[in-house]
């Protein structure tokens, strides 16, 4: 009689550790996830301090893992700039001299790059998704694993030429054009 109590009492003991369990992993699922971060528009946050974007001269500047939030940087200059693993989402950067840059690792979501100068830059397994790059200069631009829409990429591979003079890939190879 004893095992069948305790086992009835278990029965009775299982839906609220189910129930308490699914409340405590939603309730740190809310707190932890990573879009809390982006609902701060204009935030522009560094690993080790914030990045004010008031200044467009971001040249030959250290900001790796920074993040840039719906920011407008047209005309921006990030020549020479180490952006390994950096983050750009929903940004504007119309014009902004990106030449030289490592963009190794970065994230660009919906970030326009219309006109950028990117010669020379390193844009390895950067996932750029959803983002645009009408008439960006890519010459000797290293593409190689990033992440681009596969419509963008056929409009980079119409005007891809060049090697880049760190990595030593050429543009067309690194983007796989045909």
């Amino acid at each position: 009689m004893k095992g069948e109590d305790e086992s009835r009492n278990w029965e009775f003991k299982m839906p609220r550790l189910v129930k308490f369990s699914a409340i405590v992993s939603a309730i740190a699922l809310f707190f932890l996830s990573s879009p809390v971060f982006a609902a701060t528009p204009r935030a522009v946050r560094s690993f080790n301090e914030a990045v004010q974007t008031k200044t467009k001269d971001f040249s030959e500047q250290t900001l790796i893992e920074a993040e840039f939030y719906d920011e407008n940087l047209k005309g921006a200059d990030f020549h020479n700039a180490n952006l390994e693993g950096a983050v750009f989402n929903g940004s504007k950067l119309l014009n902004a001299n990106w030449q030289g840059v490592n963009f190794q690792n970065g994230i660009a979501y919906l970030t326009d790059f219309t006109g950028v100068d990117l010669t020379n830059a390193i844009l390895t397994e950067a996932m750029m998704l959803r983002s645009t790059f009408d008439q960006a200069t890519i010459t000797g631009a290293d593409f190689t694993n990033a992440v681009v829409d596969s419509l963008q990429k056929r409009k980079l591979c119409e005007r891809a030429s060049g090697i880049n003079p760190t990595t030593g890939v050429s543009t067309k190879e690194s983007l796989a054009c045909r």
